[in-house]
């Protein structure tokens, strides 16, 4: 099957299922989307070893080896998904709390990855399974970084405080980056194919990658919008938005630096003031509507396949047991990050913990956990982290998605819409 046949599969198992979730289960629709698909893997595998004269996971699973997520998701999709999250922030309160967004994104995050890391160090025995400590800093690498995609999506239907929005946009946009730096430092110690890795190298590839990328995609915001200033055709600027989100994401992976941090920061650059001056009011409302249109679509590819890649786990009971324990555990570690980098911000009067509340039972994971777990080297480490990481994912993404509207409702009644 060629990439068009694929892509036409996929679209049309998704609007399937789509139907299916509208007229049975009425959630929404990613969220019905990863249910069902998630229901037909577990209903695979449950009859599989029925008939063993036919092997029924064969086929799905040759056809998730061809896609690739890993690979389809962070060296393609994942340019689109940032790009569409990030050109919508409102700029200017994102700025009025950078302080607070790059203490989520930067110290939230790497503490996260050491609080999941250490207990969980300790857990893996209690079940019988030996991980070794780096194993376990790469599994808290994984869980640390929230979900854009699944975070944006949400944030578009809460009513939270314009600051508090911008804050948790701003966190998930950017936090990617951070993780996917910390499991690109630890995957080749975990793997052995480097002997120690220093605070220094750690500093070294950060400075690299993440403020690399960032100043990348400042760069090539500023040229597209020069570019840009002066041409008054739809077209033309919704042609140079695709350019700046592929070309700038690509660049950056070519030259080693953070794909998404470099993308993020290019789609704000549409988001500010030269933005606005560059580009037409009514070009922008299209534009709007263009990457609403990508999101949406590629959000709905996601979450299918993230339900179909259950086939791909080898379900075992210690993993199991395991990862009923590091679900909560995550949702813990979740909260100390968020307490123990912005502390001011709680101490505020009027506060009284209701923006922690939200921060850590928003903190969706979701594509970014499941490709980079999925992109581990083969064998034993890799079949009993990945278990624990999806059933995470799975967690955050229906349980606290699911339920986070009444969360808000109970925090800031004064400003949540009603169900």
């Amino acid at each position: 099957m060629n990439s068009l046949g694929l892509f036409a599969l996929l679209l049309a198992v998704a609007t399937l299922l789509g139907i299916i979730n509208y007229r049975t289960l009425k959630l929404p629709l990613t969220i019905g989307i990863l249910l069902i698909s998630m229901l037909i893997s577990l209903i695979v595998m449950i009859l599989n070893p029925l008939f063993p004269g036919y092997d029924l996971q064969q086929v799905p699973q040759s056809l998730l080896g061809t896609i690739n997520l890993p690979r389809t998701l962070l060296d393609g999709a994942l340019s689109f998904l940032l790009f569409a999250g990030a050109m919508q922030v409102d700029l200017g309160l994102l700025l009025s709390r950078g302080k607070s967004v790059a203490a989520l994104a930067i110290l939230g995050t790497s503490l996260a990855v050491g609080l999941l890391a250490v207990p969980a160090w300790l857990i893996f025995p209690v079940f019988g399974l030996a991980v070794p400590f780096s194993w376990c800093v790469l599994l808290g690498a994984m869980l640390a970084p929230t979900d854009p995609v699944s975070v944006v999506g949400m944030l578009r239907r809460l009513g939270l405080p314009p600051a508090l929005q911008a804050t948790f946009a701003g966190e998930s946009l950017f936090n990617d980056g951070v993780g996917v730096v910390i499991f690109g430092t630890m995957i080749g110690l975990a793997t052995g194919e480097t002997s120690s890795v220093s605070i220094g190298d750690f500093v070294l590839r950060f400075l690299v990658e993440a403020v690399g990328g960032g100043l990348l995609g400042a760069f090539t915001g500023w040229l597209t919008l020069l570019l840009l200033r002066g041409v008054e055709d739809t077209q033309i600027d919704l042609l140079g938005s695709l350019a700046l989100a592929t070309g700038t994401y690509s660049l950056a992976n070519g030259l080693h630096m953070s794909g998404p941090i470099a993308v993020v920061v290019a789609g704000m650059s549409l988001a500010g003031k030269a933005g606005h001056r560059a580009i037409t009011q009514k070009s922008r409302e299209e534009m709007v509507v263009f990457w609403n249109l990508i999101d949406e679509i590629l959000n709905a590819l996601l979450f299918l396949l993230i339900g179909f890649e259950l086939l791909e786990i080898r379900l075992h009971l210690a993993p199991l047991l395991t990862m009923l324990v590091v679900i909560p555990l995550s949702v813990l570690v979740r909260g100390a990050s968020v307490f123990l980098s912005t502390m001011p911000v709680h101490l505020q009067p009027g506060e009284r913990g209701r923006a922690l509340g939200v921060l850590t039972w928003g903190g969706l994971r979701g594509g970014i956990s499941v490709a980079l777990a999925l992109g581990l080297p083969a064998g034993e480490l890799r079949e009993t982290l990945l278990p624990v990481c999806y059933g995470v994912v799975v967690f955050t993404i229906i349980v606290q998605g699911l339920t986070m509207g009444r969360v808000v409702r109970w925090l800031y009644p004064e400003t949540a819409p009603p169900s």
